[in-house]
């Protein structure tokens, strides 16, 4: 079976696994890479650049070889390299699990539990609850969805489409690394500073495309072009801005503003902040069912493009001898006279 077929049935079963299944509650492969990622974070740390720049080779180029030499011991098997694949993208995409965690504190700001909604916040992203009431709870979720619609489902097919299984698995590894040591904290601001930079590069395509679906699926085009060309470049991330702004222009909220990370304030600019209104409860439904769109179609650009790259080649590669049918010959393959 070709290659192409290969990511198209495979990267097909494996996101219906995770919307039939969602994540894995016990023995995530994703945790069990974070746990091996800090075991060499233990030995590597220093407060320096380049030993940032080997841990990361060490962890993301682990993890895409032995990805890689696994897809290799199986390529004699059609059916052992479509399980392969679809185990590996169920395996590093999060859309059902990240659309459950967001509907469980959209339904306790419902309810009027703020406390629950505090609670677990912290399991969709790093912001420190405790300073923030329910309409920023409510537009901090929304913030989430959106970024995370991009590094948990789009950026994964995107490179599983590039790559194949290394490419998932590779991309993955960058993503949780960045989430681990990326941020600017005193002890990762160097250390930490390559498994950021790819962690932007890597996520850069997957953002765009995000962003692009974001306009055709989310019901407010205009808006969310509008939004994403006046206010992306003003987020201080390179691939959250595109994804964030187009979010908010399709579901005509703002986005953006003041922010808590374990004590420490960020200031950013309002994204759609012209036209769109402060977020409520509701828009936290609206954002995953938005985010649930876009993967669909993620998937079917992602395939598609594969299999489309797949027959360009196979056109390029084939020999144009004469065959049968070609002409100066009969079908009946004798030789012409």
């Amino acid at each position: 079976m070709r290659a192409d077929r290969i990511f198209a049935y495979g990267a097909t079963a494996g996101l219906i696994g995770d919307l039939l299944l969602g994540d894995p509650r016990r023995g995530h492969p994703v945790a069990a890479f974070g746990r091996a990622a800090a075991g060499v974070e233990r030995r590597l740390w220093r407060d320096h650049r380049g030993w940032g720049a080997l841990h990361t080779l060490v962890c993301a180029g682990g993890a895409a070889g032995g990805a890689a030499l696994a897809a290799r011991a199986l390529r004699r098997s059609p059916a052992a390299s479509v399980a392969l694949t679809a185990a590996t993208t169920w395996s590093v995409v999060g859309g059902t699990s990240l659309g459950r965690e967001a509907r469980s504190i959209g339904g306790a700001l419902a309810a009027g539990d703020l406390g629950l909604a505090r609670e677990r916040l912290p399991h969709l992203c790093g912001r420190d609850p405790q300073s923030l009431d329910g309409p920023q709870i409510a537009r901090a979720v929304v913030e989430s969805v959106a970024e995370n619609t991009s590094d948990a489902v789009v950026g994964a097919l995107v490179w599983g489409a590039l790559g194949g299984v290394p490419g998932l698995v590779g991309f993955r590894a960058a993503n949780t690394l960045d989430a681990m040591v990326g941020h600017k904290s005193p002890r990762h601001l160097r250390y930490g500073w390559a498994s950021a930079r790819l962690d932007d590069l890597a996520g850069w395509p997957g953002a765009r495309l995000t962003a692009l679906l974001a306009v055709a699926a989310g019901g407010r085009p205009r808006g969310a072009l509008r939004a994403w060309r006046a206010d992306a470049a003003k987020h201080p991330s390179p691939n959250a801005g595109p994804v964030e702004a187009s979010f908010a222009g399709a579901l005509g909220v703002r986005l953006g503003g003041t922010l808590a990370y374990g004590g420490r304030v960020e200031h950013r600019p309002v994204l759609n902040g012209e036209t769109g209104r402060a977020v409520e409860t509701e828009d936290i439904e609206r954002a995953v069912r938005l985010s649930r769109r876009i993967g669909a179609l993620a998937l079917g650009m992602s395939v598609a493009a594969r299999l489309g790259v797949g027959a360009a080649a196979r056109r390029i590669t084939s020999p144009h001898g004469p065959g049968p049918h070609a002409p100066g010959t009969r079908a009946s393959g004798r030789r012409p006279t």
